[in-house]
C-alpha cells in the first residue's frame, strides 16, 4: 500500500506556471504541494525572456528589487537584420510598467530564486525527484496524484490538482482531455555560441540564405537558435557538422570560426516546435494552465510569460475557494473563461509569423528585405504597438490582494486598444508574409529541405 499525504491543492510541474502558482496560493495561505520530477531546475535551452508583464508583477509582489540582483541582461528594443536590411521591430522604452525592459535571464536562475521567496510561507510544499505518473479518482472526481520517487511510490491526495506538467502533460492525458492541434512548419535547433562584448545585440536575429538564427545574449555566451523546417533535424544532420558550421557562418559572418565550438550533434538540440490547446482545460478536481493547457511556438519569446499569467489568474480566481473548499467546476471554468481569449489571440499571431518563416525558407539565396517591411518599420510608432504586443501580450493579469472585483469599464478600453494592437501586429506579418510570396515568384527548393 503506497504511503499517502494530504494537502488542499497538488500542482504538477515545477516550471514557470507551476512555481508561481504554488508560491501564489501559498501567500495567500492556501496549503500547496508542489511536483518536480526532476531533481533541480538546471535544464539548458529553455525559455530565457522575462517580459515586462512577468516584471510588473514581481513589483506588486515586493520583490523586483530582490530579482534583479540575480544576473541578468536588459533588452529595451528588438532588432533584427533581413539580408542586409537592419531593422528595429519593437521598443519596450515607452511601457506603462515599472520596468520597461525584457530581462534575459536563465530559467533555472528564475526558478531558483521563485522557489526560494515561496519557501518563506510554510504551506509552501516543494518536492523534487517526485514524479506524477497518473490521476486518483473518487467518486467520478480527481481526488490526488500517483507520484514515483527513487525510493518508493505513494499517493497525493488533494482537493485540486493543477496539471503544469508542460507540453507532454502527463495529467492531461490522465484526465481525459481533448488537445486541438495545429500545424506548424518550423522546429528550432538549440545551441550555444561563444559571444563577444561586440557583438550585436540583435535578438530577432538574422534572416538571410533560406534561414533565421536567432541570438539571446547570456553574458559570455549566445543561447542560439536555428529556425529550420519542421522534420528536418535528420537531413541536416546527414549532410554533417561542417556543412552546419558553414551555415552559421553564412549567415552571421561576425560569428567568424566560432561555429566550429560546435563539435557533435549532442551540443544541438532539437525543440520540437508544438502549437495546441485544450478544447477543455478541466474536469472535477483537475485543472490544465501554462503549456500543459495551451502549447505556445517560441515566436516572441511569449511562452513562460504566457504561463505566468494563466498562474496569476488561477490564483487569484481559486485562492478563496481552495482556503472554503468550495471549489467547483464553474470556479475552474473561469480560470479557462479568463485565459482562452489571450491564448487564442496570442496563438494565432504565432502562426502569423510561422508563415512568415515558411516563405522565408523558399529563397536559399541572398535575401533582399520587401518594400513592405521598409515602409512599414518607418511608420510612426508602430515599433511601441510591437513592444506592448510581446512585452504585455493580451489581458495582463495583476495580483489580487482581496476577492477579484468586477472590472473597471476602462478594462474593455484597455482590451480593445490591445486587440487593436495585435491585429496591426498581424497586419504587419501579412505584409510580410506577402511580399516574400511576390519575391519567390520562382520557387526553388531550399539547400536543406
Amino acid at each position: 500500500m503506497p504511503s499517502s499525504s494530504e494537502t488542499t491543492c497538488c500542482v504538477v510541474g515545477g516550471g514557470p506556471a507551476g512555481v508561481m502558482l504554488g508560491y501564489l496560493l501559498a501567500r495567500k495561505g492556501v496549503p500547496v504541494t508542489v511536483l518536480e520530477k526532476h531533481a533541480d531546475f538546471f535544464r539548458d535551452f529553455r525559455g530565457d525572456t522575462v517580459h515586462p508583464s512577468t516584471l510588473q508583477l514581481m513589483y506588486e509582489l515586493g520583490i523586483l528589487e530582490d530579482f534583479l540582483r540575480v544576473p541578468h541582461q536588459e533588452i529595451r528594443t528588438v532588432s533584427g537584420v533581413y539580408g542586409d536590411f537592419a531593422f528595429q521591430a519593437a521598443d519596450f522604452r515607452f511601457l506603462p510598467t515599472h520596468c520597461k525592459f525584457v530581462a534575459l535571464m536563465p530559467q533555472w536562475d528564475f526558478l531558483d530564486f521563485l522557489s526560494g521567496k515561496a519557501k518563506q510561507y510554510p504551506s509552501f510544499d516543494l518536492r523534487m525527484e517526485h514524479e506524477a505518473v497518473d490521476l486518483l479518482h473518487d467518486s467520478g472526481s480527481i481526488a490526488g496524484v500517483k507520484v514515483k520517487t527513487a525510493e518508493q511510490e505513494l499517493e497525493v491526495r488533494a482537493d485540486l490538482v493543477i496539471g503544469c506538467d508542460g507540453r507532454h502533460s502527463i495529467m492531461r492525458q490522465a484526465g481525459g482531455l481533448q488537445v486541438q492541434e495545429f500545424g506548424v512548419p518550423i522546429d528550432v535547433l538549440w545551441f550555444r555560441i561563444r559571444r563577444h562584448a561586440d557583438d550585436p545585440d540583435q535578438l530577432l536575429g538574422n534572416i538571410n540564405f533560406g534561414k533565421a538564427l536567432i541570438l539571446i545574449n547570456r553574458g559570455d555566451y549566445f543561447q542560439a537558435g536555428l529556425i529550420v523546417r519542421k522534420g528536418s533535424f535528420d537531413e541536416i544532420k546527414t549532410r554533417g557538422l561542417e556543412s552546419f558550421r558553414d551555415s552559421l557562418r553564412q549567415i552571421a559572418p561576425y560569428l567568424g570560426d566560432r561555429p566550429n565550438e560546435i563539435t557533435d550533434w549532442e551540443q544541438v538540440k532539437l525543440l520540437t516546435v508544438q502549437l495546441n490547446r485544450l478544447r477543455q482545460w478541466h474536469r472535477p478536481g483537475l485543472l490544465c494552465i501554462g503549456d500543459a493547457a495551451h502549447a505556445m511556438s517560441p515566436a516572441g519569446g511569449v511562452g513562460i510569460n504566457l504561463a505566468i499569467q494563466d498562474a496569476v489568474a488561477t490564483a487569484n480566481l481559486l485562492a478563496d475557494p481552495l482556503r472554503q473548499k468550495r471549489v467547483t467546476n464553474s470556479s475552474l471554468a473561469a480560470v479557462q473563461g479568463r485565459r482562452e481569449l489571450p491564448t487564442i489571440l496570442t496563438q494565432e499571431m504565432q502562426a502569423n509569423a510561422h508563415k512568415l518563416f515558411a516563405k522565408i525558407f523558399e529563397n536559399p539565396g541572398p535575401a533582399h528585405a520587401p518594400w513592405q517591411l521598409t515602409v512599414v518599420t518607418e511608420i510612426p510608432g508602430v515599433q511601441r504597438v510591437m513592444g506592448r504586443v510581446i512585452g504585455l501580450g493580451v489581458r495582463p493579469e495583476h495580483v489580487a490582494e482581496a476577492e477579484p472585483q468586477p472590472r473597471p469599464t476602462g478594462g474593455r478600453t484597455r482590451m480593445i486598444k490591445i486587440a487593436a494592437g495585435i491585429g496591426l501586429a498581424a497586419a504587419v506579418v501579412a505584409l510580410s508574409v506577402a511580399a516574400l510570396r511576390q519575391c519567390s515568384r520562382r520557387k526553388v527548393a531550399w539547400s536543406w529541405r
